[in-house]
């Protein structure tokens, strides 16, 4: 699976750039051929310059994507699916990197406070209503 909001860049992809079979290739050589590692570099380097990205690596897309899918709430087991890993470790690394999240899940705690105390009648929190 993937998210749907790339359908479209995906469809565009697969029409012009893959082969049209079933099993076909999605990634193909400038001459149609299939990419090989002694290849694959010089033509990741020259996307990623057209691109703008920098110093992106290939393999920065997986750690991206898994980080993103950790940060979602995917379990262990369900990483470990999306990664097709055997064991847990490789979704350890991820679902470590959501611990990371408590600034963000504080943040949304504040926001739940504040909404409360601005739905009270006289705007203050309790403490201050009561006199306490």
């Amino acid at each position: 699976m993937f998210p749907a909001s790339l359908n479209a860049e995906l469809a565009a992809h697969l029409d012009k750039y893959a082969e049209s079979r079933r099993t076909g290739l999605v990634f193909t050589g400038a001459r149609g051929g299939r990419l090989r590692r002694n290849n694959f570099r010089r033509i990741w380097l020259r996307a990623v310059e057209a691109a703008g990205l920098g110093d992106v690596h290939f393999h920065d897309l997986r750690h991206t994507g898994n980080t993103l899918a950790a940060t979602g709430g995917a379990t262990k087991r369900a990483l470990m699916q999306r990664m097709g890993h055997s064991s847990v470790r490789a979704a350890l690394i991820y679902q470590h990197l959501v611990k990371g999240r408590d600034h963000a899940i504080a943040a949304h705690v504040d926001e739940q406070i504040k909404k409360v105390r601005l739905a009270e009648p006289s705007g203050e929190g309790p403490e201050e209503a009561s006199g306490t």
